[in-house]
């Protein structure tokens, strides 16, 4: 992918002040499925900011991506809803399946299920809720036998 072709469209939606930073990181995200470390350079440039705010804002939300995630991203709710009814055994279960590359954990901190406990979230539309370690398994089977 051309990230500076990717960028112009992005950049030239947003205006170039420094409060645009999130947003064009949002949109560069969806684009790419990650913020390229091309793209911090030209996202600079034209914000008027130094490539290490650029960078800083990236590596401070868990939200950015600076690799190129899976074929499918599953989230594990983190907040202490979930964790009051197991949420932390369900994250190590799914750190101990989810191990190739096909698939990317990541943590994230609400899922607004927080009586439905513990959730998880697969890719950005499916939420499930009461989630064990069984379920999960369940789920990640299905999303294998699918691809």
């Amino acid at each position: 992918m051309d990230i500076a072709a990717a960028l112009v469209p992005i950049l030239a939606a947003h205006p170039a002040r420094p409060d645009a930073l999130l947003p064009i990181l949002h949109d560069v995200q969806d684009a790419c499925g990650h913020i390229p470390d091309a793209a911090v350079p030209v996202i600079a440039k034209a914000l008027n900011l130094s490539r290490a705010e650029v960078h800083g804002v990236v590596s401070y939300y868990a939200h950015f991506r600076e690799e190129p995630p899976g074929f499918h991203v599953v989230r594990v709710c983190r907040g202490e809803a979930c964790q009051a009814v197991g949420g932390a055994a369900l994250a190590a279960h799914a750190a101990e399946r989810l191990h190739d590359g096909d698939l990317t954990l990541e943590p994230v901190y609400c899922l607004g299920l927080c009586a439905l406990g513990p959730a998880v979230q697969i890719d950005e539309t499916t939420l499930h809720a009461h989630v064990t370690p069984e379920k999960f398994d369940a789920l990640i089977d299905d999303l294998d036998a699918a691809s």
